[in-house]
């Protein structure tokens, strides 16, 4: 069954974040609570993906891993990026990781940041895409 949103997920072979934020996400999204996402996951050293994390056009190359929320358009059958509905907004839990144009984040590396993305970080995210979320 295709679901209403995707969690997509750009990361690369060999980096401990990017497996750590896979399993982070794959808990959560085993929770019934979030049967309305599927995750997709991009391999920025394969073709596929580099396609796929150029046309997000928002992600920083120096800031993997990262993901974001892409509705199905029913219409289409296509999936295509959520807008971020609070552009430019660094409050916590996000903070400067949040993606500045589309729901979404990206690693966080400074000292503050310290390079983790937590699961009440992603569930915020996947919150604000649901039906009724502010």
């Amino acid at each position: 069954m295709t679901k209403p949103f995707q969690v997509w997920v750009f990361g690369k072979k060999g980096c401990d974040k990017c497996a750590l934020l896979n399993q982070r996400l794959d808990k959560l999204l085993a929770d019934d609570a979030w049967s309305a996402f599927e995750k997709k996951y991009w391999d920025v050293e394969s073709e596929d993906g580099i396609v796929a994390f150029c046309e997000s056009e928002c992600v920083n190359p120096q800031r993997i891993p990262a993901f974001l929320v892409a509705r199905l358009d029913e219409k289409t059958g296509a999936y295509a990026p959520v807008p971020n509905p609070n552009p430019g907004n660094v409050e916590p839990p996000c903070g400067h990781g949040r993606l500045y144009s589309f729901l979404g984040m990206q690693t966080d590396y400074s000292r503050q940041g310290g390079g983790v993305i937590t699961p009440k970080m992603i569930a915020a995210i996947l919150g604000e895409a649901l039906p009724g979320a502010e």
